[in-house]
């Protein structure tokens, strides 16, 4: 299981968080530079969105936990979808890190 966390880490990172702006701290991801392609990129990154979200279910996430992380993935998908202005909600909702942090305290417990 904790490969799998691994896995899910290092796609939610790909996501969200691959690159930096230069001279910032600021992150931005596959999500931010896909969703720049109107419905077809937004649709894309949720898709695998909710990838990420059916493996942390097939890791033991509960009901609850699932729902909330579905809850992410759709804001994500809806905010993002909006043309430039979803690529920045994109830069700073990074719903897949959301989840991720999300599973790991799940799975502390």
């Amino acid at each position: 299981m904790a490969r799998a966390i691994v896995e899910l880490d290092l796609l939610a990172a790909l996501l969200d968080a691959r690159w930096r702006i230069p001279g910032t701290s600021i992150r931005f991801g596959l999500d931010a530079l896909v969703g720049l392609v109107p419905v077809l990129g937004d649709v894309a990154t949720g898709l695998v969105s909710a990838y990420i979200v059916m493996r942390a279910r097939n890791c033991g996430a509960g009901n609850g936990l699932v729902a909330r992380m579905l809850g992410n993935v759709l804001l994500d998908t809806v905010g993002g979808s909006v043309p430039i202005l979803g690529s920045i909600f994109d830069i700073y909702f990074k719903a897949n890190n959301r989840n991720i942090r999300l599973l790991r305290r799940h799975l502390q417990r």
